[in-house]
């Protein structure tokens, strides 16, 4: 029960009409050839599962940096921000989410906050899984600022087979904690730069859930263990 419940969600409205072209294709392919129009069921069930949107429970206490992709935390690294937010060169700890063609690819807000900045860059569309793809790749930034001032940059990179990142919101909106805010078809990668001085609590090979992991805790006074 539990596995259908997890299929059986709502699917983005981005993924409406890529629905309706897979099934009609399938309906083709059933009069062209009846087995062929079995792999375009198949295709069309890979569709609506892309597409899920599946509701989830976000930590609510104060200073958690919660993941805004479901994926494999890919890669650990000090990195600046992208340039084009104007946040200067300083260097801060970036979390990256890689997210395949079979992960949920609805974006959520890792915290609480005021989108101070949006800008988006256009680019190539390199494997996201690499390094370079966070300067090479096309990608959308945002800055979010707490109530307490600490920013995080989240930022939505396109990958290999990626071709469309959506973003739905503007500068001043109001987020909160695991709020929607975009999604990036078929396969990409998010990058979350943390607050000075908040140390990652996930590992490279872990796998997140948007909305749901905790990427690290910005305001805790408990030791650290690396």
């Amino acid at each position: 029960m539990d596995s259908l419940t997890s299929i059986l969600v709502p699917i983005h409205r981005e993924g409406h009409r890529f629905v309706i072209i897979f099934a009609a294709v399938t309906v083709v392919l059933f009069l062209l050839w009846y087995p062929l129009g079995w792999v375009g069921v198949v295709l069309t069930l890979w569709c609506l599962y892309f597409f899920r949107d599946p509701d989830r429970v976000t930590p609510k206490r104060e200073g958690l940096v919660i993941s805004p992709a479901d994926g494999v935390v890919n890669m650990i690294t000090e990195a600046s921000p992208p340039p084009e937010l104007g946040l200067g060169e300083m260097r801060r700890t970036r979390v990256s989410i890689f997210m395949n063609v079979f992960n949920c690819h609805v974006n959520r807000s890792p915290i609480a906050g005021k989108v101070l900045r949006v800008a988006y860059r256009p680019g190539q569309f390199l494997n996201a899984s690499l390094d370079k793809a966070s300067e090479d790749n096309e990608r959308n930034s945002l800055v979010i600022e707490r109530a307490d001032g600490q920013q995080i940059v989240v930022v939505q990179v396109a990958g290999l087979v990626a071709r469309r990142i959506v973003c739905d919101v503007a500068e001043g909106k109001e987020l909160q904690a695991g709020e929607r805010y975009g999604i990036i078809r078929f396969g990409s990668r998010l990058d979350v730069y943390l607050p000075e001085g908040a140390i990652p609590l996930v590992a490279v090979g872990q796998t997140a859930i948007s909305g749901e992991t905790v990427l690290a805790d910005s305001i805790s006074v408990e030791p650290h263990h690396i």
